[in-house]
């Protein structure tokens, strides 16, 4: 076939976890080549033609010992599905094999050699490895798939030595993997053809890990699935589903497959480089169909994703708000608000946001954490004149002052601080009349209506300390700006009101001023939704009118790491029969999901409106190395271990900020970073608004990792009395919900530091461990430094 003029040309998915592994200087020639091919694909030089007896298969040179083995998919557009030495590629070439997937309706490429070893690129986005992963390694059987392994920098692809083919295939010794599962159902749920005889022979859980490290993604979640013993209804619902086509699919047409959400390609034209060796670039090209969905969905009202680490769902919310912009009509005015809690997870969703869709997108969003938005609101509106910022914890040092000094004992500073933050605060309370109507659900201790006339007079007293000191928190601005644009709010509905009833406003009850009013932002998107307070919804909800799409939030109450609970119906957020959930992580391993889920214990979780919330269901198909419980005699010697960890990973990571410690206290944030210094290892630590630099190793307290994510994360210091709090025990008699919530923030933490690595893990303590830790590892010997500390000492809880 003679191609004339310019050329797409497209990555499949998967084919760049392989490319990754090639010689440097051939990943270099793959980028000179894409430019190369979309200006002229009959450039003498790239030598472009048709593999025998393949009408869809070409091949074309990249160097003189490489060539791009690419899918032509009609009239000029083709698909770069895997790069090859040329002996290989003109070898028995009925051992590739490429289909338009019968069910999915995507595009899958598969390849298949005498030894059963099988490379394929294809599918679903985010089921392979995160980028950096050398995955779960190759299994080297003839009666199972394997890898090559990964190439020396520079050196040429080996041959490997395949047995002589038998004539018949290669029977796995032992009780198939899949055993109760037939052909035809694994036709039913998707799985590539060439794979199933392969799959059904298949014994060990090692040799399925081989056989699907490079498969169709689709066939690699199915057949994962099946292996860890789900039955055949649960994965036909849960995955394949999901992701069918919902019409009938023309296996030979392969244009319209190209269109189709579950053929994961890079866009017309995106770089190589781009989508080979940036994280992000993998994420901003394409959405899983599960999450497509969700994102392009019409809701009529507020909606909610919820899913654990790891499941996207940061991503979705960015892909909604592009979506989002793409409705509205054209002009220059910032009609959708991006907002989460924390400084810096706004400055990554700034910057993600601009990956994603560029300056244009930008400029229509305001990307802003909720604190600075209230503090804008405040401001302009000139309420509370000049006035300094404490802390929650400067808050409660005040609370505990007052009370010292008037020598009150009935009430402790801990609960009339909360009371005040979450209740008072959090629901808008002007009034002593208004406290007692007041909604307490999840407080805990019961209080009369006599107490609650004590507590309210405290807290007069206390926000008049506050006054005369001219200063405050963040949860008051929270409520004045709750407080500003609800008045704001209340008047746009009674002038629509006025022109529902009447034709138009009766000016002799409404000022003229008010026709000119209008909500701040057409739509909003929350990001991690579990840590706002009441004050920040009463807030939101009144900034945007009640309409189609007007909310979407996401967020995973497992990962509550602030004192804030919520019931979002009672704020005006109702989002009963619009929730959703994601629970396949595109991050964490299995082995680290494993031991993070266990730390998480057997607490009962809210889904932010009376409800229930669950990990029912959450899984990856990722794979990696057991993590280490390690524990040590002393902090010195645990600091010592922790540093050779570290020295270990960054032989294999480098220096580029893929390396962190996370730590229960400030004070251990800098005994770790000299530790590290003393090594000759650099370090930054983790601030309010993320890490001072990128090529270091990352140390930070436990509430800084919220948002982040790295290739290896150590969690040091795991000891009873920090790991949760030793002052949290005066609760567990006087104040038993309080103690609860107590021990589930500090759950949290621990969850959230853990699900941030996506390679490996290492937990470690010195002395008495946390009552976190499974008593099977924190009882295992302790090795001797000689032996390496951060060796696991047991699998999975």
């Amino acid at each position: 076939m003679s191609v004339q003029g310019k050329a797409t040309l497209r990555l499949l998915d998967k084919a760049d976890k392989e490319i990754k592994r090639l010689p440097r200087v051939v990943k270099g020639a793959i980028y000179d080549f894409q430019y190369k091919f979309r200006e002229n694909p009959n450039s003498p030089g790239l030598r472009l033609k048709q593999l025998k007896g393949n009408d869809r298969l070409y091949s074309a040179r990249v160097t003189d010992d490489y060539r791009a083995l690419l899918l032509h998919v009609g009239e000029s557009d083709y698909i770069l599905v895997a790069v090859r030495h040329r002996s290989e590629v003109y070898d028995n070439l009925d051992r590739f094999h490429h289909q338009v997937n019968p069910v999915t309706g995507g595009i899958e490429f598969l390849e298949v050699v005498e030894s059963a070893t099988v490379r394929a690129a294809s599918g679903t986005p985010g089921t392979s490895e995160p980028s950096g992963s050398e995955g779960p390694g190759s299994v080297d059987s003839p009666s199972a798939p394997v890898a090559d392994p990964a190439p020396e920098p520079g050196a040429e692809r080996q041959k490997r030595s395949e047995p002589e083919p038998s004539g018949e295939p290669p029977r796995a010794h032992g009780r198939p993997l899949l055993a109760g599962v037939s052909a035809e159902q694994l036709r039913e749920l998707g799985v590539a053809e060439a794979l199933i005889p392969l799959a059904l022979d298949v014994s060990t859980e090692e040799k399925m890990l081989g056989l699907v490290e490079y498969a169709p993604a689709h066939s690699e979640e199915v057949l994962l699935a099946l292996a860890e013993g789900k039955g055949f209804d649960e994965v036909l619902e849960s995955i394949t589903r999901p992701v069918a086509a919902t019409e009938p699919v023309d296996v030979t047409d392969y244009s319209a497959a190209l269109n189709r959400s579950t053929t994961r390609v890079t866009t017309e034209d995106t770089d190589l480089r781009e989508a080979i060796e940036d994280d992000f670039g993998r994420w901003k090209v394409y959405l899983h169909p599960t999450q497509e969905r969700l994102v392009k969905r019409r809701y009529k009202g507020p909606a909610r994703v919820s899913g654990g680490p790891g499941t996207g769902k940061t991503i979705v919310a960015l892909h909604r708000v592009k979506y989002l912009v793409e409705q509205l009509p054209p002009g220059r005015t910032k009609a959708v608000l991006l907002t989460t809690y924390n400084r810096n997870l706004a400055t990554d969703l700034r910057k993600r946001l601009l990956d994603l869709g560029g300056q244009e997108l930008v400029d229509r969003v305001h990307i802003v954490n909720i604190d600075s938005l209230a503090n804008q609101i405040v401001a302009e509106a000139a309420q509370g004149g000049r006035r300094r910022w404490i802390s929650d914890a400067q808050a409660l040092d005040e609370w505990q002052d007052m009370l010292s000094e008037i020598g009150e004992t009935r009430w402790d500073a801990d609960f009339l601080n909360a009371e005040w933050s979450q209740v008072i605060l959090g629901q808008a309370v002007n009034s002593r009349a208004d406290y007692f109507r007041a909604r307490r659900a999840g407080r805990g201790q019961r209080i009369s209506r006599a107490q609650r006339a004590e507590i309210w007079q405290l807290v007069e007293r206390f926000t008049m300390r506050l006054d005369e000191k001219r200063v405050w928190t963040h949860r008051q601005v929270a409520e004045i700006a709750a407080r500003i644009k609800g008045e704001q709010a209340a008047k746009i509905a009674a002038y629509k009101d006025d022109e529902a009833q009447h034709g138009g406003p009766m000016l002799h009850r409404l000022d003229q001023s008010w026709a000119n009013l209008r909500h701040d932002y057409q739509h909003i998107v929350v990001d991690e939704a579990q840590d706002l307070n009441p004050a920040h919804w009463k807030l939101l909800r009144a900034m945007v009118a009640e309409k189609d799409d007007d909310i979407f939030l996401v967020g995973d109450t497992h990962q509550r790491i602030y004192d804030n609970y919520v019931s979002l119906g009672s704020l005006g957020v109702n989002i009963r029969g619009r929730s959703s959930r994601l629970t396949l992580s595109y991050r964490t391993t299995k082995q680290i999901l494993g031991s993070a889920l266990g730390l998480l214990g057997d607490e009962a979780w809210d889904d932010l409106d009376d409800g229930s919330d669950n990990l029912g269901g959450y899984r990856s198909i990722l794979r990696g190395p057991t993590p280490s419980f390690i524990r040590a005699a002393t902090w010195h010697e645990e600091l010592d271990a922790l540093a050779a960890q570290v020295s270990e990973w960054r032989g294999i990571d480098g220096d580029n900020g893929s390396i962190a410690v996370a730590v229960p206290t400030r004070d251990m944030v800098g005994e770790v970073e000299r530790q590290l210094s003393k090594s000759g290892i650099s370090s930054v630590s983790i601030g309010p608004d993320g890490p001072r630099a990128e090529a270091a190793v990352h140390v930070g307290t436990l509430h800084r990792f919220k948002g982040l994510e790295y290739r290896f994360v150590a969690i040091a210091g795991m000891c009873d009395g920090l790991v949760p709090r030793r002052g949290i025990e005066r609760f567990r008699e006087s104040d038993p919900l309080r103690y609860r919530r107590e021990i589930q923030k500090a759950r949290s933490l621990i969850f959230v530091a853990a699900t941030r690595a996506r390679d490996a893990l290492a937990v470690s303590w010195h002395g008495s461990p946390s009552p976190f830790v499974p008593t099977s590892v924190a009882s295992a010997p302790a090795p001797s430094l000689d032996d390496g500390l951060f060796r696991p000492t047991n699998a999975l809880f």
